[in-house]
Formats: C-alpha cells, sequence, structure tokens
C-alpha cells in the first residue's frame, strides 16, 4: 500500500510496539494520529517523527473510559475527513492479582483491551467506509482463553492471565464478526498476534523476560496494515507473519453473537442491560 498522505490512527502508539509502528508509518509519509494517555511522551513522538519529515497529531485518552473512547473518536472526525487504517494496539496485560474496574464498571482488562476497541472501530466505521478501501488491525494475542458468558467480568473467580486471555479472545471474535458485517465495504479487519513476549513495559511488568523485539512485532503488524498480499482478505488471524488459527470460540457464530449484543449493551448502543446480569 502507497502510504504517502494516507491517514492511520494507532491506539496505545506513545510506547512499546506501538510507538515502533508510528515512527515507521511516519517515516513512510503516513499522516500519523499518536494516541496514548501520556501528553509528554505523545508530544516527544510527534516532534520526532515531524523532525524526520513526517506529518504527526497527537491525540490523549484514557481507553479505561468509555467516555473518553467516544472524546478519541470525536478528535479524530474533527482533525480529518479519511481515515485509512486504524490500528488498535493499545493495552494492559497480565500483572496485578486484584481484580479492577474501569470507570464505568467493567473488568479493567475487558474494558481496555477489548470494550474500547470495541466502541473506537465502532465510532469511526462511517470514517473508515468512506475512505475505502481502508483496513483495520486489532492487535491481539496468542494467549487466548474461551469467554464465560456466565462471568464475563470475572467477579466469581478473578485472575489476571485468565483476564488477559479472554480479552485477547474477544478482540478475534469481534474481528470475525465483523469482517462479516463489512462485506463489500471495501473496509477489511484482521487480527494478530505481532510476537511473543516482547521487550516492553506490559511484558516486564509481568515479571517475564522479554525474547522478541519489538521491531519484530512491529513487523508483524505493518504486514497486516500495509501488505498488497492482504488487500481484499478479511477476518483473518495472523501469528507473527503466518496466517493461522486462533481458539475455536473465534469460529462459533453463537459465541460471536452473544459478545456482539453483550457489548452493544455495555456502550450503550442497544437496549441498555445491566453489566451485573453479565457477571
Amino acid at each position: 500500500m502507497e502510504l504517502k498522505d494516507k491517514t492511520v490512527l494507532i491506539t496505545g502508539s506513545t510506547d512499546g510496539v506501538g510507538r515502533v509502528v508510528a515512527e515507521r508509518l511516519g517515516a513512510a509519509r503516513a499522516r500519523v494520529l499518536v494516541h496514548g494517555r501520556d501528553a509528554a511522551r505523545g508530544k516527544a513522538l510527534v516532534a520526532e517523527i515531524e523532525a524526520a519529515g513526517g506529518n504527526a497529531k497527537f491525540l490523549a485518552a484514557d481507553l479505561a473510559s468509555l467516555a473518553e473512547v467516544r472524546r478519541l473518536a470525536e478528535a479524530v472526525r474533527s482533525r480529518t475527513d479519511r481515515l485509512d487504517i486504524l490500528i488498535n494496539n493499545a493495552g494492559i496485560g497480565t500483572a496485578g492479582a486484584k481484580r479492577q474496574v474501569s470507570a464505568d464498571g467493567c473488568e479493567l482488562r475487558f474494558a481496555v483491551n477489548y470494550l474500547a476497541g470495541f466502541l473506537l472501530t465502532t465510532e469511526l466505521l462511517p470514517l473508515l467506509k468512506a475512505s475505502a478501501p481502508s483496513r483495520i488491525i486489532n492487535v491481539a494475542s496468542a494467549g487466548q482463553q474461551a469467554i464465560d458468558f456466565g462471568d464475563v467480568m470475572l467477579t466469581r473467580a478473578y485472575d489476571g492471565v485468565r483476564a488477559y486471555c479472554q480479552s485477547k479472545l474477544a478482540q478475534v471474535l469481534f474481528t470475525v464478526d465483523l469482517a462479516e458485517q463489512l462485506k463489500g465495504t471495501g473496509v477489511t479487519v484482521n487480527a494478530l498476534h505481532p510476537a511473543s513476549y516482547m521487550n516492553t513495559t506490559m511484558v516486564r511488568q509481568a515479571g517475564v523476560t522479554p525474547w522478541s523485539s519489538v521491531e519484530t512485532g512491529a513487523e508483524a503488524i505493518l504486514n497486516l496494515a500495509t501488505s498488497p498480499d492482504l488487500k481484499g482478505r478479511s477476518g483473518l488471524y495472523f501469528d507473527g507473519m503466518r496466517e493461522s488459527r486462533a481458539d475455536a470460540q473465534a469460529y462459533d457464530a453463537k459465541a460471536r453473537q452473544q459478545l456482539r449484543d453483550l457489548s452493544l449493551d455495555l456502550v450503550g448502543l442497544a437496549s441498555p442491560i445491566s453489566k451485573e446480569q453479565h457477571s
């Protein structure tokens, strides 16, 4: 894909693999919308991209709040009339033994790793469709665990690893489901596990010794974002650079429908259902 003058939004791009992706896209003369919570880091990255001849803007938002996700979407719409690539990369890892909740009362990993991307993508779909052919990339993980729809918010048996793995599989279910909905629009959506235990803050906080580089993960993300081989291909899951298969639940139409209905309820886009009914 020719990237000059294309507009790309990368969530969680002030650090780790997202930062490398932003730098590479900036160097390729894409217009980069940098997202993060830390304004100082965001502005530093924008300055770095611009110093190298690129074009970048920083948009601040805390994805643990659905209101801030909506504000982020509005900020994107106010700054550009097109969006060629959306990379849902922001996330939090497995560290922490205590169950935490988002500003909206959802289990925190489910909220940040999955639900924020679900809402942001939904909000930006009109812009992506207007910019077609366009691409959505969901940065998931090989760490996957089937969603227990009887206790999605893990109120009865919380475990940080389980919470992370469930949220990452939710991203893949969303990918497969959305691909079906977007057929014929010119918008494709794919998910991937970029690399195992990259040298990121998330991995180090989990107490794991990194064994992959962020550059390796960035190459895999950029492959989905720009490779001509993926033109028109959608609903796929990649392990690094290779097309692969996710957990079986991702290919279960009933599970995808359950997740879609729950997600729409939680973000207020359908008849409201109390989160406690799903906890």
